[in-house]
């Protein structure tokens, strides 16, 4: 016993002078600070990076694609540079930085599409800091499936086909009463699958044909065993093979045809949908089953306004017809300016702005550019504007600020021969003007009940029944014949 305590007393002693032999030792040396500065070096930490992500350039945007990217890894990049164009749901539009720095790695690169707002698409680093140590952040772990591929159940047991305990089906999503669209509906009844599975992305929960497909995907539905399991299985079951579909009826869900072959009777090709055609697709439908619409029709004659576009036309001034009519439409909102309202959430909402948003087709769909403040600007004027605009619309080069805050659309098929059309409504405004072609007419002149030519041009209107009602939407398409077939009240206005 003693002599263990005496060992014991010996071996702390040693260490505490061994301790101080090292804080003599580790003060002494001038290289302390160089090993310090070596772990906290990039070398070994590497360079913590500023974020770029994916920013929402609109009001309606959930999504975007990577068009161009026009910096390149190692470049340096000042605030307000551009540093890539991304396709919205409206047009192709610049994002530029915001911070000074390098742009140290790509994440996304060009052609990427449907990145969600706030994913990461690219890595920057401080001025002065080694761009190529950047330190890449791991990636969002993804989350569980919710059933294993039918292939793994079938490899997990040979014998029975049913599929092992563990591949559940997903629990109901849904609660309260179900809202399925009629495809939706005809394909889980043929396949006999439960709607209350589905997960819905339609709008107030309704489940779309695409969710019935993707729950008919993940459910594990029986199919029969390929022919090598059936082989490996010590006492093989002989299954009653599928009947087959009485000759003449149609497939539950046609086939896909295979690119570069033509396609049997009965097939389809799915076309991916952009950003743009999605969103175009989600607002008419908003304006369908949300907005009450009224429509109002009248004839105008433009004689008046053919006999000035000549007479300009000799001085060199060319403008259109559907020039004539925005300024038109425009005189007239500010002469009744109950019309120029919009719908929120609380009521009607007067504006003090007057901007006519025109429909121009482009190849990706209809986009609506504004000219803003149109009652206060000449004819010619709003030509030069409106040509301007369905340029940068055809070329995906129109900013936000021009597409975003109209007040009253306009759409003219007059040149595609159109007699006349309606329009839908585009929320949140309240009117939408469909403009037809001119046509040469036989009528009775009242005064002399002579028989004359006209030139008449059918225009609608399509109202929000909450905002404007009948007997406004007459009083609004009176007003507006009479200052287009006398354009000199147009410049008294």
């Amino acid at each position: 016993m003693a002599a263990s305590l005496r060992l014991g007393r010996q071996g702390i002693l040693f260490g505490l002078r061994l301790s101080n032999f090292n804080k003599c030792l580790w003060a002494t040396h001038q290289w302390k600070d160089n090993v310090r500065h070596f772990f906290q070096s990039p070398w070994t930490l590497g360079v913590s990076p500023l974020k770029v992500q994916m920013p929402a350039l609109s009001p309606t945007m959930e999504e975007g694609n990577i068009v161009k990217w026009l910096k390149k890894e190692g470049e340096a990049v000042a605030a307000g540079d551009a540093l890539c164009e991304i396709e919205t749901d409206k047009a192709v539009v610049t994002m530029e930085s915001n911070d000074d720095g390098v742009l140290a790695k790509i994440l996304m690169e060009e052609g990427s599409r449907n990145i969600r707002l706030g994913t990461l698409i690219a890595l920057m680093v401080e001025e002065g800091q080694d761009w190529k140590q950047v330190e890449i952040p791991a990636p969002d772990a993804a989350p569980p499936p919710a059933a294993p591929p039918a292939t793994q159940a079938a490899a997990a047991s040979v014998v029975a086909p049913a599929p092992p305990p563990s591949a559940l089906p997903p629990k109901p999503s849904t609660s309260g009463p179900l809202r399925l669209s009629p495809a939706a509906r005809h394909i889980l009844d043929t396949h006999g699958i439960d709607p209350k599975l589905a997960t819905p992305t339609g709008p107030r929960g309704l489940i779309t044909k695409e969710d019935a497909l993707n729950l008919l995907k993940t459910s594990p539905v029986p199919k029969a065993m390929p022919a090598t399991v059936a082989s490996a299985a010590p006492s093989p079951v002989t299954t009653p093979a599928a009947t087959p579909p009485p000759p003449g009826s149609r497939p539950n869900i046609p086939p896909l045809s295979v690119p570069g072959k033509p396609g049997a009777p009965g097939t389809f090709t799915e076309i991916p949908a952009s950003n743009v055609r999605r969103v175009i697709a989600q607002r008419l439908t908003q304006s369908k089953t949300t907005i009450p619409h009224a429509y109002a029709s009248i004839d105008c004659d433009m004689a008046a306004v053919m006999q000035l576009r000549k007479d300009l036309a000799k001085e060199q001034v060319k403008v259109s017809v559907n020039d004539f009519i925005i300024k038109a439409a425009a005189v007239t909102l500010k002469e009744m300016p109950e019309v120029n309202v919009t719908w929120s959430g609380d009521g009607p909402c007067a504006l003090d702005s007057i901007h006519i948003s025109i429909a121009v087709a482009t190849d990706k769909g209809l986009i609506t550019p504004i000219i803003k403040d149109a009652a206060n600007k000449g004819v010619q004027e709003i030509s030069a504007n409106a040509k301007a605009l369905a340029q940068k619309a055809r070329d995906g080069k129109l900013l936000p600020e021009e597409y975003q805050g109209g007040s009253f659309s306009i759409s003219n098929l007059g040149m595609f021969g159109i007699s006349g059309f309606s329009a839908v409504i585009n929320p949140p405004q309240s009117c939408i003007l469909a403009i037809g072609t001119s046509r040469a007419e036989l009528r009775l002149h009242v005064e002399d009940q002579t028989l004359r030519t006209q030139q008449l041009m059918t225009v609608t209107l399509s109202s929000d029944g909450r905002l404007v009602d009948d007997e406004l939407a007459s009083r609004f398409l009176d007003k507006f014949r009479a200052n287009l077939e006398q354009p000199q009240r147009m410049a008294l206005a």
